[in-house]
């Protein structure tokens, strides 16, 4: 079905594209952006043809501004914008099982809200002259929605400086600190995460699965139980036909042809 607020594209190669296409409002999360970026992703996940999901804007400097701001002062019952604010919580969830590796391309500014949705993807490439911040403080709001997200990917003192302070890191400085793995040029932007997700596609979907569930489940577990919890998720790795087609196709110089089996 057609999209009113986001573009859905699927490559031949397993990559799915979901686009923020909302510039008029810099992609403020509306309800409606969050509902049918939640239904994007479960479309992704439930596509036994999408192997990797690539999050993108189609706006020149801005990746998404965050939360529209409207909806906070809006003369609404209370329970109406808690359930509008519970689509944060089903989206960082669901991309975090969603079970097939996330890229989020950011091409633009990540402000507020939009830097949960960017944590919760796997991977961040930023083009070089994005920002990133949490201004939700300047306004008299808090950024209460991206707290955890923030806190497992950066050094607690510098969330504390976003959190508190409200002022943008560059892409630069954000890689530094944890909120991104590459940052690259404007003309090579689209190419280096072509890359990425071309690669990320390539994998096993069966052990990549595994394995990202993996990540998810493990993240919040106590040492020991963490290490017992993924002694028993290799185990089931090695039960697969993947993994004997992978370290024979090693061993033979050649691709894998993945069963997912």
């Amino acid at each position: 079905m057609p999209y009113e607020t986001i573009l859905y594209d699927v490559a031949e190669s397993g990559v799915a594209t979901i686009t923020l296409n909302q510039p008029d409002t810099r992609n403020a999360l509306s309800n409606e952006l969050l509902g049918e970026l939640i239904d994007a992703f479960e479309q992704s996940r439930d596509d036994e043809n999408v192997r990797c999901v690539v999050l993108a804007s189609s706006h020149d400097r801005i990746f998404s501004s965050g939360a529209n701001l409207g909806g906070f002062a809006g003369e609404v019952p209370l329970v109406h914008k808690h359930f509008g604010s519970d689509r944060f919580v089903k989206l960082f969830r669901l991309i975090g099982e969603l079970g097939k590796p996330s890229l989020c391309a950011a091409g633009g500014h990540v402000l507020a809200g939009s830097l949960g949705i960017a944590l919760a993807c796997d991977l961040v490439i930023a083009k070089e002259g994005a920002e990133f911040g949490t201004p939700e403080v300047n306004v008299g709001a808090f950024p209460f929605m991206i707290m955890a997200l923030i806190y497992r990917n950066v050094p607690r003192k510098k969330t504390n400086e976003l959190l508190l302070l409200g002022e943008r890191l560059s892409a630069w400085e954000a890689c530094e600190h944890g909120l991104v793995n590459r940052v690259v040029p404007p003309e090579d932007f689209d190419e280096a995460v072509g890359e990425w997700a071309e690669k990320l596609a390539s994998k096993s979907p069966l052990v990549m699965k595994l394995g990202k569930d993996a990540m998810f489940r493990q993240q919040d577990m106590a040492f020991a139980d963490a290490v017992e919890f993924l002694h028993a998720q290799l185990t089931i790795a090695l039960s697969t036909e993947d993994i004997v087609e992978g370290v024979t196709a090693f061993f033979e110089k050649r691709e894998p042809v993945w069963k997912g089996r």
